[in-house]
């Protein structure tokens, strides 16, 4: 049983305005997005931003996942609303048949760096036409396996590349690209450090 936090919206039901999740997602994984000059999502942010502004407390934001093994190396997981599946390779003794963790892991920064522009781009009032984003992560199975316990089981380094297209100027978009970094919050979890308490119940 995985635990993590859910968020339930403030003011709006974001996911309406961003758009159906990019599926079949590998280690090296790319998906375009569209930016609508006039669209729910300014509203959005605005109610959002507001409520926030006027009573700070609303801001403290709750994710929760939970998820059971389904087999060898199967799991099925419940966000919200949302089932999705994870499995492994065949070399990892799966089928796959789904994305497997560290796969999914480079999908939610994607995707999480995909809305940050979206947001940070209606916020600053910057067109675009298009962002590709394309995200590899390089992983030492030794770590995994504990064949060297010099090696980390986690990625050792993820490259993060984003194709802009739009009428605005480079420095306009190298602009968004610094604020994007520097707000991205699942950029964030991955570059600092975060506490993680792991609790185990025996039944």
């Amino acid at each position: 049983m995985l635990s993590l936090r859910r968020f339930q919206p403030l003011v709006a039901d974001i996911a309406a305005v961003t758009g159906p999740p990019a599926t079949n997602l590998k280690e090296s994984t790319t998906m375009t997005i569209e930016f609508a000059p006039t669209s729910p999502l300014a509203t959005a942010l605005d109610a959002t931003t507001g409520a926030i502004e006027a009573d700070p407390r609303t801001a403290a934001a709750r994710f929760r996942a939970s998820g059971s093994s389904t087999g060898p190396v199967t799991t099925t997981i419940a966000l919200g609303r949302h089932t999705i599946q994870t499995d492994e390779p065949a070399a990892l003794g799966g089928q796959d048949d789904a994305p497997n963790p560290v796969e999914l892991a480079l999908a939610a920064l994607l995707s999480c760096q995909s809305v940050t522009y979206r947001v940070w781009a209606a916020k600053l009032g910057i067109e675009i036409d298009d962002i590709d984003i394309s995200i590899d992560g390089d992983l030492d199975l030794r770590g995994f396996f504990g064949l060297d316990d010099s090696v980390r089981p986690g990625f050792g380094d993820i490259a993060v590349t984003v194709d802009v297209r739009g009428p605005e100027s480079a420095e306009r978009y190298a602009e968004l690209h610094e604020v994007v970094d520097a707000h991205c919050p699942v950029l964030d979890l991955f570059a600092n450090p975060t506490p993680v308490r792991s609790v185990l119940r025996v039944s």
